[in-house]
Parts: structure tokens; sequence; C-alpha cells
């Protein structure tokens, strides 16, 4: 078992998080979009995934904990939306799924376990090349400086990371007040990347 998937079993099994509510950046970005593929990387128990379904898409979510995923999988089955949704356990340093996809969504990939070198190669080489063209990739992450992982890329670091070809268009760089439900206001960023290219 990789330190990923022992660190993400070990969070889940001692609680549950789901709240049943997508993530409101992924709800702006997405709601307009004409319902495709989806992959949704980190996806924890699944409110993205299923929210997606919920409007046509059919979404692969992948996540190091199988815990989260048999939670995702029920929550899934209770929403109806089971026929568009497929679930993969995966430590995204080590592996990552086959395919292309119309909408690659990467939210919140902070880990303890995971460093930035890990990090700028999951974004970078996997789930770039998982955007099918014409497609977007929405990297989605806290800004600032967080109590448990420390100072977090800009969107300017991501973007040196990603190091985008000209097949790729920067369509919002952006940081994004959120009210947090314990004091204050936090800020998020938001890359909305588009691949050039026909879709097939």
């Amino acid at each position: 078992m990789s330190q990923a998937i022992e660190f993400w079993e070990g969070f889940y099994a001692e609680r549950e998080v789901w709240s049943g509510k997508p993530n409101a950046l992924l709800v702006r970005e997405a709601a307009d979009l004409p319902p495709s593929t989806a992959l949704d990387l980190g996806c924890g128990e699944g409110a993205d995934v299923i929210w997606l379904a919920s409007l046509g898409w059919r979404v692969t979510g992948i996540d190091a904990s199988a815990t989260a995923l048999k939670r995702a999988a029920a929550h899934a089955a209770e929403a109806g939306v089971t026929d568009r949704v497929s679930w993969q356990q995966h430590d995204l340093s080590l592996s990552f799924p086959d395919g292309e996809y119309d909408l690659v969504s990467a939210s919140f990939l902070h880990s303890p376990v995971a460093g930035d070198e890990e990090r700028n190669h999951i974004l970078g080489q996997a789930a770039k090349s998982a955007v099918a063209p014409g497609g977007l990739l929405l990297i989605i992450g806290h800004a600032g400086v967080h109590p448990e992982h420390g100072p977090l890329p800009t969107t300017a670091e991501v973007l040196a990371d990603l190091a985008l070809g000209p097949d790729w268009t920067v369509e919002k760089d952006e940081v994004v007040s959120r009210p947090e439900s314990k004091a204050g206001t936090g800020l998020d960023n938001l890359l909305r990347l588009r691949r050039q290219g026909l879709r097939p």
C-alpha cells in the first residue's frame, strides 16, 4: 500500500465528509457546458461526480481511498446516476486512468503526503494529457497559506509547472473569495485551461 493510499484510507476511516454539495467553482464553470465525458481527480465521496452525472455527463471519479469510493458509489446509487459514473482507485503519483475526457477537474489536490514534485507530475503530465482536443482542464485549489499544508502555489506557479504549449489557451486565471464556515473569508485559485483542437 502506497503512502498516499494509507493516509487517505486513514482519513476517511476516521470521518465522513459528505455534504452532498458540489464544489461551487466547479458549478460556476461547468453548469452551462454541454454534457460529455468528465474525469474528477481526487473525487473523495463523490459530490462533484454525482452533480455532473445528474446533468448528463459520463463521469469517472478517481481517489486514493477505497473507503471514499465505496461511499461515493452508495451516494451515486441514491441519486440514481449509477449508469453514468465509474470509480477507480489510484495513487495518482503512481498510476493514472486511461483515456481522454472533455472535462478534467482537479480540485484541492493538496496532500500532506504528496510534495510539489508529485503534484506537478499529476497536473503537468497526467491530467494535461487526459484532456481531449477542445476540452477543458479545471484546476481549483486553496490560495495563500494553509494551516496543514503551509504556503500553497499561486496560479502563476501552477502555470509555470504546467508548461503549456501553443495548443493551450488560458481562459481564466483567478483568485476567488469564498465564505468559510468557521471564520473570515478564504481564497481559492482557479485556472480554466482549454486544449485547442476539434473534438473527434
